[in-house]
């Protein structure tokens, strides 16, 4: 007869949660003074707290030393499952809040970067109506890449999330708050700097290395769809300012976001009535199961703030 194996851990406790809780904030971190600091604790409460997590779970999560801290390939498989469970806790405490009819503990919402100079985005308003009107809700602004915050939005990891618009997914529902103008720049020193914009076209700019974002996204459909050589890949619009400044590749960046570069003479946009393109950024949210009252109530400050967009 096959004998069944036991089970490592039995019922979770308060202070597994919190033990998981102190290794997610130390892998997000990137090390245990880093996650000391965020968490108010000391480095030697940190390192004993994953010394127990590990104890607890029979498992090596971490390696930490002169080398730096650095996850095993079991600390990774429980860190994503860490992830999962942090959230749907997160969900289960919303889903009571919404029971007793109050709006209350933890609201994650993550943006694609570079939105807050950009004068059509107002962001900034919906967190102060929402801020009115949910004074007991701890808001979580995060930043990150558009396949990032529609994976995490669908995982749970993150209630709102505001993006350009690309793509879309039956797991998500999609409200339009603004739109966004994306030029060509190049930097001081690249061969179109001092060029005249009349004479330039789409073949001829190929003839150039561009650098573009890595991951599907406006950016990437447009300079594959006017078949631009990509030769540098950034993953967010600093990255690719940054390769811009280097005078070796030309890249679309917010106009808005440009504006300072192009103020101190660092780039110029390159012909922008013809090396340009729009796009919208939306809010999204999961559509199933339905989000909580707290991620409900954001969305509609969001869609209220950019109501003169619409």
């Amino acid at each position: 007869m096959k004998v069944k194996a036991k089970a490592v851990l039995g019922q979770l406790s308060d202070m597994d949660f919190r033990l998981l809780q102190v290794f997610r904030s130390v892998v997000d971190c990137g090390g245990m003074a880093a996650a000391g600091l965020e968490l108010n604790i000391g480095i030697s409460t940190v390192s004993k707290h994953i010394k127990d997590l590990e104890e607890r779970l029979k498992l090596t999560l971490c390696s930490r030393g002169r080398a730096g801290f650095a996850l095993t390939a079991e600390g990774e498989r429980i860190y994503e499952e860490t992830q999962r469970l942090l959230a749907s806790a997160d969900a289960f405490r919303a889903s009571v809040d919404d029971i007793h009819s109050r709006m209350g503990g933890q609201l994650h919402v993550a943006v694609f970067d570079k939105t807050a100079s950009n004068p059509a985005c107002r962001i900034n308003e919906a967190i102060a109506m929402f801020a009115e009107r949910a004074p007991e809700v701890s808001l979580n602004l995060h930043v990150g890449t558009i396949n990032m915050i529609e994976r995490g939005v669908i995982d749970g990891q993150y209630q709102v999330g505001i993006i350009p618009a690309h793509r879309s997914s039956e797991s998500l529902s999609y409200h339009t708050l603004f739109d966004e103008t994306m030029l060509l720049y190049c930097g001081v020193q690249h061969p179109l700097f001092g060029k005249r914009n009349s004479r330039l076209d789409w073949d001829s700019i190929r003839e150039y290395h561009f650098a573009g974002l890595g991951y599907h996204s406006p950016n990437m459909e447009i300079s594959q769809q006017v078949r631009l050589p990509r030769k540098a890949t950034g993953f967010d619009q600093e990255s690719i300012a940054t390769l811009i400044l280097s005078g070796q590749y030309l890249g679309f960046l917010p106009d808005h976001y440009a504006r300072g570069f192009v103020a101190d003479g660092k780039m110029r946009a390159v012909h922008p009535a013809l090396f340009k393109y729009h796009c919208d950024f939306v809010a999204i949210l999961r559509g199933s199961p339905r989000p909580s009252r707290v991620a409900l109530a954001f969305s509609e400050c969001l869609l209220a703030a950019h109501k003169g967009n619409r």
